[in-house]
Order: C-alpha cells, then sequence, then structure tokens
C-alpha cells in the first residue's frame, strides 16, 4: 500500500470516472429516492460527495500555504450545504460532483513536495496532508455504493479493497468494543485482539471491507467455528 499520494491519483480519476458514469443514469425520481445512509436521499449522498470534495480542497490549501483553514466551516454548515443541496435535479447533481472532483484535482495538482509533509486538521482531528487523495478516494468509492444505483462492494478495484480492509482492521485493534476474530483472504490474514479461540472469517477483501464498513451483511463469508459472524463496531 503506497504512501505517495501522487501513486494514487490514477485510482481515483477511475473511481471519479465510474461514479459519474452512475450518475449520469439517473432520472429526477432516482436522485430523490432513499440512497443506503439513513435518511438521506441519493440526492444528500452526492451533494456530500461534492462538499466533501470542497473541503478536501481547503485542507490541502492548508497544506499548501501553512494558513490553517477548517474543512468545513463548521459542523452545522456542513450539514446545511448538504440539505439544501439535496433538492437539485440530476443534471445539476452531475455538473457539482464532476467540477468539485476537477477542483480537487487541480488543488493536488498545485501541492509542491514539501506540503504533503504537513498536518491538517480534519472533522476527527490531525490526520497527514499525504493521506488526502486516499480519503477522497475512499469517501468516493464507499458513498457510491452507498447510492444503491448498481454499484456494488464487489465492484471495488482489489487494491482499493485491501487498503480499506487493513485500515478498518488497523482502526479496530485500538477499539475496545472490536471482537477479537482472524479476517483471512487471498492468502493473507489480519488479526484483531487475542486471536486465541477467536473466530475466523473467511472470504473476498471486498467482502470483508464491505461488513466491516457496514456495506454488507457478510453473506460470502465463512466462519469457523461454525457460528454467527462478530459484532463489529461501527465504523467512522
Amino acid at each position: 500500500m503506497t504512501a505517495d499520494p501522487l501513486l494514487l491519483t490514477g485510482a481515483l480519476a477511475e473511481a471519479n470516472d465510474r461514479l459519474l458514469r452512475t450518475v449520469s443514469g439517473l432520472t429526477a425520481a432516482d436522485v430523490a429516492a432513499p440512497s443506503l445512509l439513513p435518511g438521506w436521499t441519493r440526492a444528500h449522498v452526492l451533494t456530500h460527495l461534492a462538499r466533501n470534495a470542497d473541503g478536501f480542497v481547503n485542507l490541502l490549501t492548508s497544506a499548501r500555504t501553512g494558513e490553517e483553514i477548517p474543512m468545513y466551516a463548521s459542523a452545522q454548515a456542513r450539514a446545511d450545504d448538504i440539505d439544501a443541496g439535496a433538492d437539485r435535479g440530476p443534471a445539476d447533481l452531475l455538473d457539482d460532483v464532476r467540477r468539485s472532483g476537477q477542483r480537487f484535482d487541480a488543488a493536488v495538482a498545485a501541492m509542491p513536495v514539501d506540503a504533503w509533509g504537513a498536518t491538517v486538521q480534519t472533522r476527527r482531528g490531525p490526520w497527514p496532508a499525504a493521506m488526502l487523495v486516499w480519503g477522497r478516494l475512499r469517501e468516493v468509492e464507499v458513498h457510491h455504493v452507498d447510492l444503491a444505483a448498481g454499484y456494488r462492494p464487489a465492484d471495488w478495484p482489489e487494491a482499493f479493497a485491501q487498503r480499506l480492509l487493513h485500515e478498518v482492521v488497523t482502526g479496530l485493534a485500538g477499539n475496545p468494543a472490536a471482537p477479537a476474530m482472524v479476517l483471512r483472504f487471498d492468502g493473507s490474514e489480519l488479526v484483531v485482539g487475542d486471536p486465541e479461540g477467536a473466530p475466523t472469517v473467511t472470504g473476498p477483501a471486498p467482502e470483508l471491507a464491505a461488513w466491516l464498513t457496514g456495506r454488507g451483511a457478510g453473506e460470502l463469508l465463512t466462519v469457523e467455528p461454525d457460528g454467527p459472524l462478530p459484532n463489529p463496531p461501527e465504523w467512522i
């Protein structure tokens, strides 16, 4: 898994293209329909994706200039912007998602090499600027699934699914609410907690990542010894 943000720009461009193809096929009724996120329509998800891109532009600008710029003006402003944008039709939503993605790409291109070493303040605390391209890629791929418009975790590129899985497991390792378990996929193994006596959950990396992030019920996963899947805590 690369630590160089510029090596992820190709994967992000491909993810954006897939997202835009999905959005271009949505009708007014489609964008007004519920998404997989409780209380949000597809239009809410798309507006969030656009404002998230702009929020990441703020963080990239902060890293580049040294000025402390918040991702969003406030939590309330973030919520208000999403609600306000959710009343739009599919053409406006498509244009917003496309243009905000282009602004993000331009902000990445404007970053001098040393700026990637900065630390920025996200909604959840400090984060290395070098992780911002990954953060945006994660938003695009996961929320594309949340649209419930035909794109599924099984459609995630393998490299993305494995990186997401490693990230989620790293987070679980520091969470006392996380049950102990061993995860096996594609000849690899990840451990959460004490493996002694812990169940082993086996399946494809995208299926494991979807289950741990609440984007799948784990139908294709197997558990040894036989029993129910562990109950992981809610992901971010």
